[in-house]
């Protein structure tokens, strides 16, 4: 069955348009609560958020469709993602509901779905909720009404939780670490597990407002973080994006080290220590650079779709333990069941630690082949439309033959903006910027016939 309403990763959309309402909110809240169980079975759902100043109006939306279901509610207020799939199963909660739109601009807001495992839902699961959006909605008796309790203590918990994946021997003593929390939902978690952990912390995108969440800040702008881990003589750098489940890192010559660049660090000492199991996921979308570091390390890299829910598809099917994509979704399974932008940086700032070598010299080791993306915006155009032009199709084939076996063109619509991502990998810097641009403007003349 096709999907209706949710997209790779939940529900996401500017605020006010289509299913980003708080009428469509509090309507798939009741939905939500019909098929996760109500009425005199009570469950229990917990419920977190960034800092974008929708949230207030959506969190209210689910609370009061929950509520009409029957289900019991528990708030946590800003939260990073993973920092919601952790309490959803300590409080063994049948489920759990991110309101965030990530890494997307202050007006743009969303809804993710976490599984009483902490994993995201089965798809039999969302189709089921979204058949129960196109039914009337009716309220339990007033008996059976859902009640909402907040976590007092959820940031707390999930401190501690960041704090126990690495070894309780490690301590980060000596270091100076700048952290970038994107104004988002890690603004007073991050800090505190770095300094907790013994570290000097300079903390940036620490003062959300509403509207400044991933405004020149965090992963998807990390320029400011380069500047100031230079300026403060810091050892290095994190990023992380407004919900907390991506990590960019920095070095201390203010060289930005991405999710390829992590997930390799992260691999490579799970394999020094005998703790890594299978093999590496990484997406389409990952660097040919990787793969040929892993393996000259003995470790194989297997590629999925692009999103982080293929990654994890993947690691459960084979019941490995590490993957990640370019973006800075990183998921150590043997930590946690989720992306986790904290715990990431956590497992790199341990391999520092351990190995005695510095960020640049950790990442030195995996040689990037050089690689452009750009983003094309579709406007009202329609994405599948666009990929099956002849005009455009014809343009990745000449570029694939041009690159030869040494490169590779992925075109893709994004599943979470509507954009087409243009990406070009080969071992000429130059020719691989030069047709990445001709395509992308094919790409966009197309959008004008």
């Amino acid at each position: 069955m096709s999907r209706k309403h949710f997209g790779t990763d939940g529900i996401r959309g500017r605020v006010g348009h289509d299913k980003v309402t708080p009428e469509f909110v509090l309507k798939l809240g009741w939905a939500a609560g019909r098929v996760l169980g109500g009425g005199s079975n009570k469950v229990k759902v917990v419920i977190g958020k960034d800092t974008r100043i929708s949230g207030y109006m959506f969190e209210s939306a689910l609370e009061a469709g929950l509520s009409a279901a029957g289900v019991d509610v528990l708030l946590t207020g800003p939260m990073p993602t993973p920092g919601i799939a952790y309490l959803t199963r300590t409080f063994h909660a049948c489920a759990g509901i991110v309101i965030s739109a990530s890494h997307n601009p202050y007006f743009d807001n969303g809804i993710k779905f976490f599984s009483a495992q902490g994993n995201k839902l089965a798809d039999e699961v969302e189709l089921a909720i979204e058949a129960m959006i196109d039914q009337p909605m009716e309220t339990v008796d007033s008996e059976y009404l859902g009640k909402a309790d907040r976590i007092d203590d959820a940031q707390g918990r999930y401190i501690e939780f960041c704090k126990s994946s690495i070894s309780q021997e490690t301590n980060f003593q000596g270091l100076k670490i700048v952290v970038d929390c994107a104004h988002g939902a890690t603004y007073q978690i991050a800090p505190k597990v770095l300094s907790e952990l013994g570290a000097e912390v300079i903390s940036i995108g620490v003062k959300p407002n509403g509207i400044n969440i991933n405004d020149n800040v965090g992963s998807t702008h990390p320029r400011q973080l380069q500047q100031r881990v230079i300026e403060e003589k810091a050892d290095l750098g994190m990023a992380l994006d407004g919900d907390g489940d991506r990590v960019f890192m920095v070095d201390h010559e203010g060289t930005l080290i991405d999710g390829d660049e992590i997930l390799f660090i992260i691999a490579r000492a799970r394999k020094q220590q005998e703790q890594l199991k299978g093999h590496v996921v990484g997406t389409l979308m990952s660097n040919l650079g990787l793969e040929l570091a892993l393996k000259r390390e003995g470790i194989e890299l297997e590629r999925t779709d692009v999103g982080d829910r293929f990654v994890m598809e993947r690691l459960l099917k084979n019941d490995w333990i590490l993957g990640g994509e370019s973006s800075g979704h990183i998921i150590c399974r043997s930590k946690t069941t989720t992306g986790d932008g904290t715990i990431a940086g956590l497992q790199v700032i341990a391999e520092v630690v351990r190995s005695g070598r510095t960020l640049h010299d950790l990442s030195a080791d995996m040689e990037k082949c050089p690689q452009q993306l750009i983003n094309v915006s579709l406007g009202s155009a329609n994405a599948v439309d666009i990929m099956q032009l002849a005009a455009v199709q014809e343009a990745v084939s000449d570029a694939e033959e041009l690159l030869g076996a040494e490169g590779r063109v992925l075109l893709r619509p994004s599943g979470t903006e509507p954009l087409i991502r243009v990406m070009v990998e080969g071992v000429d810097a130059a020719q691989v910027n030069r047709v990445s641009e001709q395509i992308a403007d094919v790409v966009r003349d197309s959008l004008h016939t």
